[in-house]
């Protein structure tokens, strides 16, 4: 046999070997697939059909394929062992713990987050007190090719064939449990166990009569400090509107050392934390139904607030709606946010489809809308509520929201400026209702100016009030919070030095000492966008101060650092206070120090408002090109990592517009697909959903700004619709070529943008246009593509703006 075909034999069968443990069921891709096909003879589209929930469950994409509404607080997955921070993950060697009804999607805490209330259902063939209660005891391996999930939807069958369903609404939902005929249901629900492991005490109450089991406690947030503790309760009826009947019931306590006890009848828990650490103290109820249903239905309600509060929600959310009933009012809210990008389906390659349309749904998964569900010092507030806020997400996340949906932007930025008004400063990172750590710098900052230069003249009809939006971002850029770990920025240090120092004496607060690069880069981008909106209020001299702030980037340029033979890279500074002169204060082999989850090759790119000067540090438009090629060449770029988005069009600043077209499908086609590993790592409330998003759209964003980069869409044809202003933008691409959207673009074949023009009126550049020059106004854009790669390759017109080009000069 020729080597070659033994070689294909070899991966054929690897391949083959992979599908008989493969995760989700094969079913959900060919419905996928059918439904495709089937829309491009249909004027009447489903687009969640199109939704693969599955993409990001794999490779540490830390996505949620649970049941859940957009925005949605309740995410009903099932929980696994090992490392699974949003519950659910593809890896058959790993254990089902239970399915519970709090989730994150796509954060990256190793421990997990959420998991509260886990409910499992059992068999127990010799009766109640041989149930297997304790989390070791009762995990289970689930039947493979079994997993299933839709928008609003979620399904997945133990290895002792019992079917597990969820269907949801915004805090409440339906578990569905189907077991093997002839065989008594039992369950086991948890009052203490989470995935991190951090229960702080609760309560647990059966009310055999209600059929129903109220629970409650505190625990520890996954990403914030450990002596912080949250609220979550939660209320599950068993008996499904009186149609099921309970038979017997009690309580149940375990650990890991041999305790394993059952109380029949028992009705009542109150635990407190064990002081003594270690693993938590494990208990819960266990409960049976009479006369052996095969089909078990649970409502579920949950709360920050209240057991009360969670019954309520589960009564007024679901009442009694079937299961069926839920699945279509949820997939109706999908339908509603889903539908607002509309493509060329019959002429869009398939796998751009389902990319485009799973990721549209993952950037409507989170935030989670806990509105009315708040705790601490947002108590009663009556501000939108948002949990699991994390601002690393400002590059696309919130620039794609701006397009198409802008009154849940602004509940969201309302939440932000709210939090200044409770807490002092705007939230960086909220995770499990409480502060998170602090990553960059207040890139909530990004946030809330992003809003302002997009809908400034709507703000107060979306109920934002921009002179106090302002207000929140001058406090961010001026006053230091005594605690920066978890929200404002090292602000005195930073103005004092024009820069973060490293080791630097620091008398008035307290945070980790680390970061100084990339801190120093992220808050002179932050103060870029105070800039931005003290320059739509007309305040000339705030805008002066934080236009030159926004250029204290260049104090951490060091032009005598050199890497593979290019000169220049930004640098963390030592302070003038540290003497030791036995440490390094320069690029670090390990890109630990100096640099957030990055390194200094990468960060030296990050200065989205001023590239123009960065090209001229680096030496000129031709130096600035080779160094791009080698980023990516020396696989120096990291496209999991949000300060690496931009970089691949970065050739569109040294007027080199077709160079980006190339990096850019590059990028996607190197590393995302439509498999559960087809994110580049995690999904960062959907960064990588919405960075996905924008290249297959052939646009980018600049944060703070109302330009857009313009590129060579993957689908010849999409309207955007943004029903607050009631217009819709239709983008076409002229001499559109399926041939083009793959990794290496074939010679011949059109792909560079020739032409762009904008109702009509040829475009000032082929490599940008404003917001409020197309998606604001609406009507039609025509991209115009070309095979003559070397004729496309310039602007054809304006560079993108920089500071110092005079960009940016003037509000919208």
């Amino acid at each position: 046999m020729e080597p070659l075909l033994l070689l294909w034999c070899a991966l054929a069968a690897l391949f083959l070997g992979h599908l008989v443990e493969a995760q989700p069921s094969p079913q959900v891709q060919e419905r996928i697939s059918a439904a495709i096909k089937a829309a491009a003879n249909s004027t009447d589209i489903n687009y969640t059909a199109f939704v693969n929930p599955f993409i990001g469950t794999d490779n540490d994409g830390d996505v949620c394929p649970g049941a859940s509404v957009p925005f949605g607080m309740a995410k009903f997955s099932t929980d696994f062992t090992g490392y699974a921070p949003a519950g659910y993950v593809t890896d058959p060697t790993q254990m089902i713990r239970g399915i519970s009804p709090l989730h994150d999607s796509g954060t990256g805490s190793s421990l997990g987050s959420y998991g509260n209330f886990e409910i499992m259902p059992l068999l127990c063939p010799d009766g109640f007190t041989t149930c297997t209660t304790t989390l070791e005891a009762r995990e289970r391996f689930r039947k493979n090719n079994t997993d299933d999930a839709s928008p609003g939807y979620f399904a997945q069958t133990l290895d002792n064939n019992i079917k597990i369903e969820a269907t949801s609404t915004r805090r409440a939902g339906l578990e569905r449990f189907t077991f093997p005929k002839g065989s008594k249901p039992f369950f086991v629900l948890d009052l203490a166990n989470d995935l991190p492991a951090s229960f702080g005490g609760g309560t647990m109450d059966i009310d055999p009569e209600m059929g129903r089991v109220t629970i409650g406690g505190r625990w520890e947030p996954s990403f914030g400090p450990s002596f912080f503790f949250y609220q979550a309760f939660a209320c599950y009826d068993l008996i499904d509107n009186g149609t099921q009947k309970l038979d017997e019931y009690g309580v149940w306590t375990g650990d890991t050392y041999g305790l394993d006890q059952k109380a029949l009848g028992q009705t009542h828990l109150n635990l407190s934390i064990n002081l003594i650490g270690g693993t938590p103290y494990q208990s819960g109820a266990l409960f049976s139904y009479a006369n052996d249903p095969s089909e078990v239905t649970i409502r579920v309600g949950v709360s920050f607030v209240s057991a009360a509060q969670a019954c309520e929600n589960a009564e007024t959310e679901v009442g009694d709606a079937s299961f069926e009933d839920i699945v279509n009012q949820s997939k109706a809210l999908w339908q509603d946010k889903l539908k607002r990008i509309e493509i060329d389906v019959a002429n869009t390659p398939e796998n751009v489809t389902e990319m485009l349309y799973s990721s549209l749904y993952r950037s409507f998964l989170t935030p989670n809308n806990a509105t009315d569900e708040t705790q601490g010092p947002f108590a009663n507030t009556t501000s939108p509520y948002f949990d699991s806020l994390y601002c690393r997400c400002f590059r696309t996340f919130y620039p794609l929201m701006a397009l198409h949906s802008p009154i849940d932007f602004a509940d969201i930025v309302e939440n932000y400026i709210d939090g200044w008004r409770k807490t002092g400063w705007m939230p960086e990172c909220r995770s499990n209702n409480l502060p998170g750590w602090t990553q960059g710098g207040s890139d909530g900052d990004n946030i809330v100016s992003h809003f302002a230069v997009t809908y400034h003249n709507e703000a107060a009809k979306l109920g934002v009030d921009i002179n106090e939006l302002y207000s929140a971002l001058k406090t961010d850029a001026e006053l230091n919070p005594p605690e920066w770990n978890i929200h404002g920025r090292q602000v005195n240090v930073y103005k004092e030095y024009g820069y973060v120092p490293f080791a630097v004496f620091d008398p008035a607060s307290t945070g980790r000492q680390t970061r100084e690069g990339s801190r120093t880069l992220e808050y002179a981008f932050n103060d870029f966008g105070a800039r931005q909106v003290a320059q739509l209020l007309g305040n000339s001299a705030d805008v002066e101060t934080y236009t030159n702030r926004s250029l204290f980037y260049r104090n951490i340029w060091d032009p005598s650092v050199q890497s593979d033979g290019f000169k220049g890279f930004m640098q963390k500074h030592c302070s003038p206070q540290d003497t030791n002169t036995s440490h390094a204060c320069s690029l670090q082999e390990n890109n630990v120090n100096g640099f957030y989850e990055s390194s200094s090759w990468e960060y030296s790119f990050f200065v989205p408002h001023d590239t123009a000067h960065l090209i001229e540090l680096m030496g000129g438009n031709d130096t600035f090109v080779k160094r791009l090629d080698h980023f990516f060449s020396a696989e120096y770029f990291a496209a999991g990592n949000e300060p690496s988005f931009q970089t691949p069009i970065g050739y569109h600043y040294a007027n080199h517009p077709a160079k980006s077209v190339d990096q850019v499908r590059n990028v996607v086609f190197t590393n995302f697909d439509i498999t559960p590993a087809g994110i580049p790592g995690n999904d960062d409330q959907a960064a990588m959903a919405t960075v996905l998003i924008f290249h297959l759209l052939g646009l980018y964003p600049i944060p703070s700004t109302t330009q857009l980069l313009v590129l060579s869409p993957f689908t010849p044809k999409y309207t955007v619709h943004n029903a607050f202003l009631n217009v819709s933008t239709t983008v076409t691409v002229a001499n559109f070529d399926k041939r083009s959207v793959q990794k290496v673009i074939p010679a011949g074949v059109p792909a560079y943008v020739s032409n762009v023009t904008v109702n009509g009126v040829p475009a000032a550049s082929r490599c940008h246009f404003d917001f409020y020059d197309t998606f604001r106004l609406g009507g039609e854009i025509v991209i115009e593509l070309t095979a003559d790669k070397d004729a496309a390759d310039s602007c054809a017109g304006s560079l993108p703006d920089s500071l110092s080009s005079g960009g940016f000069a003037s509000a919208r």
